[in-house]
């Protein structure tokens, strides 16, 4: 307990930062009209392929025999990869939203 309470000490900064990202962040997202909102989150989707690039990292900088990274770089490199399939999907559909249909 006390290691867990000198941690938080050391870092106090970091924790009240974290806190106040949560809040500013809320307070954006709130703000975005529905118009907007899910254009902007089928773009941020896409943009997670960082999480592929880092999961991929982890895998080869993993032990062979500790299973928890592996794991855990496994997993990582396909939720990421659901999430960028994903929002190109939906910003594939808006996009088709707006084209124009051919007269017949």
């Amino acid at each position: 307990m006390n290691t867990l309470i000198q941690f938080v000490g050391e870092n106090i900064t970091y924790f009240y930062l974290i806190i106040l990202m949560v809040f500013v962040g809320i307070e954006l997202i709130s703000h975005v009209p529905s118009v907007l909102h899910t254009p902007l989150m089928s773009g941020a989707n896409a943009i997670h392929g960082v999480v592929i690039i880092g999961a991929i990292i982890v895998l080869g900088h993993a032990d062979p025999a500790d299973y928890f990274s592996i794991s855990i770089g496994f997993v990582g490199v396909f939720v990421g990869t659901l999430n960028v399939i994903g929002g190109f999907v939906v910003t594939d559909r808006m996009l088709e939203m707006f084209k124009k249909k051919p007269k017949k």
